[in-house]
């Protein structure tokens, strides 16, 4: 997958975004939507407001799908054709010949076009073709597929484990240099896995000490505590720096071996997608930090590129997916990133809470009130 130009309006507005805020307001101020690059209505809609959006999405081990993603994916189709638009929806659990299944039923069902954030980027191209030559775009959802699709719309994939390995390498400083850490990746099939890896890679590469590193099939967390109970055993329990974990399922799963071991001080853990229960961690000390990728703008702006493409207007459809990259079946396919947010203990209230994802009270239930006092959030 190719990065977009960096010479380009789109992507000098979205590095701007990454520092600035967490929110839409920066996309907006880029006007890449509702401002100039979006001004201006293409022609008369070749449909109107009654049509149908199949939304297939991976598992539901990660919270924010069922939770956030489809929630606000349907509302926004709601809204955005007078209440006349109807989702379509599955979620295929983790098993990709459900994925499969499900999606073929939609082809069949005569959906007007399909969202699939897929669960092995290249066993979905097949369906994805078969769409295709039944007329049904598709359009690539936080994960990047494989085959004939017309958008994608995620977030700086690479950056995301950038982020999350410079966190690693600031919270050990000076000991970085003799410091082993455990890294604990994602699922190889997911088309996003090797870029987590290749950007905390770059920013790990002669830092730091990786002692061990592991794939998790499926992102299992059940997978990925068995796995670090075997990092545990060759590098040594006292001897664990850092772990490294691409996201909160796994940095979950890795916390609660730690803990089995009998550790009470837990070493610097990294996550990814801003789960309740791990910014509860965060908030507590267990984990050091997640990526906050902002899932509510994903997710309505998904919705928007989908409505826009059946309707046939071009103008907004394109405003919203300035950049572009390569898969391996496809050259230049329009896309839009999300900026994503190194969420820690100092900016809790600037992302998450800000954004509307959680409020104060779902964060510091009793268990959690204590560290919430202690770091201002009330």
């Amino acid at each position: 997958m190719s990065a977009p130009t960096l010479g380009s309006t789109p992507a000098r507005c979205l590095a701007t975004a990454l520092t600035a805020s967490a929110s839409a307001l920066a996309l907006t101020a880029c006007g890449v939507i509702d401002g100039a690059g979006a001004s201006g209505n293409s022609a008369s809609p070749t449909k109107g407001d009654d049509i149908t959006v199949g939304l297939l999405l991976p598992d539901k081990d990660t919270a924010r799908f069922e939770a956030f993603d489809h929630p606000v994916f349907k509302k926004e189709v709601a809204a955005l054709t007078h209440g006349e638009g109807k989702v379509v929806y599955a979620n295929a659990e983790a098993g990709q010949d459900k994925q499969s299944q499900q999606f073929q039923e939609m082809v069949s069902e005569k959906v007007d076009i399909i969202v699939v954030d897929a669960l092995d980027a290249r066993a979905i191209a097949p369906d994805v073709q078969k769409a295709k030559d039944a007329g049904i775009p598709v359009i690539a959802y936080d994960r990047l597929a494989q085959g004939p699709i017309d958008a994608y719309v995620s977030h700086d994939n690479e950056l995301v484990g950038e982020v999350q390995a410079r966190a690693i390498v600031e919270a050990l400083g000076s000991k970085a240099a003799t410091s082993k850490i455990v890294m604990m990746n994602g699922d190889p099939a997911d088309t996003n896995y090797a870029k987590y890896k290749e950007g905390a890679h770059s920013e790990l590469k002669g830092k730091v000490q990786i002692a061990e590193e592991y794939d998790t099939d499926k992102w299992s967390p059940t997978v990925a505590e068995a796995t670090m109970k075997k990092a545990i055993q060759i590098v040594g329990v006292g001897d664990i720096a850092a772990v490294y974990a691409a996201n909160d399922g796994l940095a979950g799963a890795v916390i609660k071996a730690l803990r089995e071991a009998g550790v009470t001080r837990i070493p610097p853990v990294t996550g990814q997608d801003a789960n309740l229960d791990a910014v509860q961690r965060v908030v507590s000390g267990e984990q050091y930090m997640t990526v906050y990728k902002p899932f509510l703008e994903e997710a309505t702006r998904a919705a928007e590129m989908a409505v826009y493409k059946v309707q046939g207007r071009d103008i907004q459809f394109d405003a919203l997916t300035q950049d572009s990259v390569d898969s391996p079946t496809e050259k230049e396919i329009p896309t839009m990133l999300v900026p994503v947010v190194s969420l820690t203990k100092d900016n809790i209230k600037d992302t998450v809470i800000a954004d509307g994802v959680y409020t104060v009270k779902d964060i510091c239930t009793p268990t959690y009130a204590a560290d919430c006092a202690a770091i201002g959030l009330k």
